[in-house]
């Protein structure tokens, strides 16, 4: 049974689409990235799960709500940009998002002591949040979202605003608690969404693309793509090997060429073929597996 099941859901902005029929569902357990580029519809989608939009049109049902009828009880939610109280220590900010998702005060303190240590925050408790950094908000914003230990827990775009550093910190976190709890992310960053999720969900201009689970879509949309480099004259060879039946496509970009073929092993035996008979000067032939960038560009071109 699924753990989230949307179906045609819509969301308008004074007459005009912000997210238009996606429909979507997952199971407990897993990772899953919500993807696209800056105005795609993912922080949309996200509010209206949340229950701070009311959609349009269509239908969200959780399984673990049963006969309650407020949310809250069941979501963890950090957006995009969330907002501190800068005078409150990280202590003091988590016990008090417990008390507003009802915990009682001991609980919320019983349990704020446990997440600031496995957010890595434990040394930092009763420092000023005015004084994090941006990647300890953010670890602390995660903190506080799952401090009433919610079924599901939505993040939009939680690392996008960081320097490299935090940006690994909260990856890491987020490879932790994906082992205890199911995650939907919002990112613009597709390497990402590579990295920790399991299943993918691509947006494009309001609409589902695609789906699914990142092995299946590599394997449907995966173009066996050459990666070529010489010592000079790359430009040169582009045309003969644009002549190859077994050549899809090619593109020169820093100095590399990208040669996309259908056939990986009739392909790699035309192009050193070529190589040897004009006696190319290559330092690297390879061949580099598509990347989910590649991909996204393959199925909003469709």
């Amino acid at each position: 049974m699924a753990l989230l099941s949307v179906k045609q859901l819509s969301k308008n902005y004074d007459g005009k689409p912000a997210v238009h029929n996606v429909s979507f569902e997952f199971s407990e357990g897993q990772c899953v990235a919500l993807i696209g580029p800056n105005g795609a519809g993912k922080t949309t989608i996200l509010r209206t799960l949340a229950g701070l939009l009311k959609p349009t049109s269509g239908k969200i049902d959780f399984s673990e709500m049963g006969t309650k009828k407020d949310i809250r009880y069941f979501i963890g939610y950090l957006p995009q940009h969330p907002v501190f109280h800068a005078w409150m220590t990280g202590k003091e900010f988590l016990i008090y998002s417990g008390e507003l998702a009802f915990l009682k005060k001991n609980e919320a303190t019983t349990r704020a002591e446990v997440l600031l240590e496995r957010v890595g925050l434990a040394d930092a408790k009763n420092k000023r949040i005015g004084k994090y950094s941006g990647g300890m908000k953010q670890r602390l914003g995660i903190a506080q979202a799952i401090i009433h230990e919610p079924k599901l827990l939505m993040l939009d775009e939680p690392v996008s605003a960081l320097d490299p550093i935090g940006r690994r910190e909260v990856l890491t976190l987020l490879e932790e608690l994906k082992k205890d709890m199911t995650i939907l992310f919002s990112t613009h960053i597709l390497s990402d969404a590579d990295e920790i999720s399991d299943e993918l969900l691509l947006l494009h201009e309001g609409k589902m693309v695609e789906s699914g689970s990142i092995d299946a879509l590599r394997k449907k949309y995966q173009t066996t793509t050459f990666e070529l480099t010489v010592e000079y004259g790359l430009s040169d060879y582009q045309h003969m090997i644009n002549q190859l039946d077994s050549v899809s496509d090619t593109s020169i970009e820093r100095s590399v060429m990208h040669i996309s073929v259908y056939d990986i092993q009739t392909a790699r035996q035309d192009i050193l073929a070529l190589a040897t008979k004009h006696h190319w000067p290559i330092t690297n032939f390879s061949v580099n597996r598509v990347s989910l960038e590649d991909m996204f560009m393959k199925v909003v071109n469709q």
